[in-house]
């Protein structure tokens, strides 16, 4: 359970505004589709308090065992709920008080019959399972356990699972709009080896071959960003110090022959939370602390346990940064997840966008922080031709989308910001809509129309149409003109051509090194009088604005 957001009769107004376009018809969506993505009775009528998970992996037999305890509260009276476990783990059996609960499995939800709970009461309830998790074909990107060995031939585990959901290792509500207020994770492995989850260790319990591992997160927490890291980790430690002087710990869990390689190349995190400290507040996660763990695959934003496998190189595996930046790509995007997607998370996975794009942009403020806005400007352009414009950054709600075709919640959705701060043409009020946007969401659940709201708020001016064509369509605004010599002058004439009648974003244009900001709008045409000015000497600001361009014949 997480604090949740009272949505205005506006917000309402304005989310029936946002219906979903024609594109998603295409695809055929199943009753499995629905149970995992959908918010039936059976998972709205109670909010998960506390998770206790209990777990033994063999890192040999690549299977775990155990239990989960899942504490609740009743919001409406109830005698069935549903939680979500993939069907190749086998559910030994549920308890509560001692009494052997009857279930009934659908797909990979688990429906599980109860005495009559009324509303406002709480309870909980224990699941024994078994089994061989799903094995991650190409983690982070596929979801599932990852087994490896390191360069010494010993076991490297780990798990990553964002949109494939928790539920493929431990039975949950699997639904991105309830987190638990807090969460054990106590996880036994054979002797020798350290398992790393999230959140603080408070402790470890001798089993014979195998030592158990406690871990405690004492934050809300997404599903998906549970985890756990089991090798022959080393461990070292540092401390952050904020603006106001609190300090931070910082842990990192790396495997035990790369520590000196990482004490030096992870110097670059003070610097960066200072930066992100700087647009956006403190580290939000400060209880908890900051830790990073190197994984056998390229990366995950685990709360608090962020997942490092960028092999200590500059930008993404070497590459996707300016030649003359040196900075780890892994570090400064997984990180910014803890502000968007840990601390902010989104209700449902069509609005990943909220995660990713807010992320993507949060790479080029860092850059804009550590270099300069005009090399921030540099690197966004360098990212713009991973927009692919192929389908809608919003996806399908109620279906837990995963099927994106490219990155346009990452990329496109960053550009949009970059977008926005260039069309409000007042950066004071933009970076103030950033951090208060953050500061007043923090540790919540939001929406997109939330931040549409309070985008609106703050300036004064209705940007629903904006949010609606860059979101909720594939194509891009295109900014049609027409150039008309007059003697030494140039007369240009101008319009937007979009999906929504109402877009009228302003825009830079004009003579080059003397750009105006203009209003264009859809459909109807304005023109202006550029003195001294050539056909030559005309542009348009596409370093500052996500948009196309079409020079027309005159009308």
């Amino acid at each position: 359970m997480r604090k949740t957001l009272l949505v205005s009769l506006t917000l309402l107004a304005l989310s029936t505004a946002y219906s979903q376009p024609d594109f998603y018809n295409k695809y055929t969506f199943t009753e499995a589709d629905t149970l995992r993505g959908m918010l039936r009775p059976e998972r709205t009528c109670y909010d998960v308090t506390f998770y206790d998970i209990n777990i033994r992996v063999d890192p040999k037999q690549r299977t775990l065992n155990g239990y989960v305890d899942i504490m609740y509260q009743a919001i409406t009276d109830f005698t069935r709920l549903q939680i979500d476990l993939y069907r190749n783990m086998e559910l030994d059996s549920i308890t509560m008080d001692g009494r052997i609960l009857s279930f009934e499995r659908k797909f990979d939800a688990v429906f599980v019959d109860f005495p009559q709970q009324k509303a406002g009461s709480s309870g909980s309830f224990r699941a024994y399972y078994h089994g061989q998790p799903t094995a991650a074909r190409n983690p982070p990107w596929d979801g599932g356990f990852v087994w490896r060995v390191d360069q010494k031939g010993r076991y490297w585990v780990g798990v990553a699972c964002e949109g494939d959901g928790a539920s493929l290792w431990w039975p949950n509500k699997d639904h991105l709009s309830d987190e638990p207020d807090s969460v054990s994770i106590r996880v036994s492995v054979p002797k020798g080896l350290t398992c790393v989850a999230n959140g603080n260790l408070r402790g470890t319990v001798d089993e014979g071959d195998f030592q158990r591992w406690d871990w405690f997160v004492s934050y809300p927490i997404n599903n998906y960003d549970v985890s756990v890291n089991i090798a022959h980790y080393a461990h070292f430690s540092d401390t952050y110090t904020a603006a106001d002087g609190a300090e931070l710990d910082l842990d990192y869990y790396v495997l035990d022959y790369n520590k000196s390689r990482a004490m030096e190349h992870f110097e670059q995190v003070k610097p960066m939370l200072k930066c992100y400290e700087q647009y956006f507040g403190k580290y939000p996660f400060w209880r908890d602390g900051y830790a990073m763990v190197e994984t056998p695959y390229l990366g995950m934003e685990h709360q608090g346990a962020i997942a490092y496998g960028n092999r200590y190189m500059r930008g993404y595996l070497g590459g996707m940064i300016p030649s003359d930046m040196d900075w780890d790509y892994i570090i400064i995007h997984e990180t910014g997840h803890e502000y968007f997607g840990n601390s902010i998370s989104c209700n449902d996975l069509a609005e990943m966008w909220i995660h990713e794009s807010f992320t993507t942009y949060m790479e080029a403020l860092y850059v804009e922080c550590m270099y300069g806005y005009e090399d921030a400007i540099r690197y966004l352009v360098g990212q713009r031709s991973f927009i692919d414009n192929e389908q809608p950054v919003i996806g399908p709600k109620n279906v837990n989308w995963e099927d994106w075709d490219g990155s346009d919640h990452y990329y496109k959705g960053a550009w949009m910001l970059h977008t926005l701060r260039n069309a409000i043409q007042d950066d004071g009020l933009w970076f103030d809509i950033l951090k208060s946007f953050y500061q007043e969401h923090a540790i919540s659940n939001v929406t997109t129309e939330d931040f549409v709201q309070w985008v609106n708020q703050k300036t004064g001016k209705d940007w629903g149409a904006f949010f609606e064509q860059y979101l909720m369509y594939t194509d891009l605004p295109v900014l049609e003109y027409h150039l008309a010599e007059k003697g030494n002058d140039l007369e240009v004439r101008y319009r937007w051509k979009s999906d929504v009648s109402s877009f009228d974003m302003p825009i830079l244009l004009g003579k080059k090194g003397a750009l105006q900001l203009v209003h264009p709008k859809n459909d109807e045409w304005q023109s202006m009088l550029l003195k001294n000015t050539s056909p030559g000497s005309f542009d348009v600001d596409l370093e500052r604005f996500l948009v196309k361009t079409r020079k027309v014949a005159a009308r």
